[in-house]
């Protein structure tokens, strides 16, 4: 019996140190294409205009857990999202690869370099509208 189950955990484990491998090399923004080695060497210059490590992932959730087994509900919660289109970042880790493995369904993840990581006040800022007023035309009566 043990001898079954080995393989089986050699295989999930294998498969989340190539997805932490392949996380890290390659950038998942949307319309980018999976063609190989091509594109994974010119994914990081594309966020950024120059080559920086990708070392952070960006995780946002696109569908609500309503429905789903508790079990669902925690990994959320551990990953610190509690909404839908709320987007947390991480450091790149077997950890969070494993949480994000759980929840695929329901999240999209994306690999940003250090610089582009925001912290919770710095996105409820760049949510806020501007101050003050703008004269878009004046009235002749």
């Amino acid at each position: 019996m043990a001898s079954m189950i080995l393989p089986r955990r050699l295989s999930a484990l294998q498969t989340r140190a190539s997805l932490v491998r392949s996380m890290a090399t390659t950038s998942a923004t949307p319309g980018s294409s999976s063609a190989g080695a091509s594109s994974s060497s010119a994914a990081p210059s594309t966020l950024t205009g120059e080559s920086e490590p990708l070392t952070h992932f960006k995780i946002t959730l696109r569908r609500s857990a309503i429905g789903l087994p508790d079990r669902y509900k925690a990994t959320l919660e551990s990953l610190g999202i509690w909404r839908r289109m709320q987007t947390v970042f991480m450091p790149h880790s077997p950890e969070a690869a494993g949480k994000i493995l759980r929840v695929k369904e329901l999240v999209e993840v994306q690999n940003v370099p250090a610089s582009l990581v925001r912290t919770k006040a710095e996105q409820r800022q760049d949510r806020k509208a501007p101050r003050g007023y703008a004269v878009v035309d004046r009235m002749l009566s």
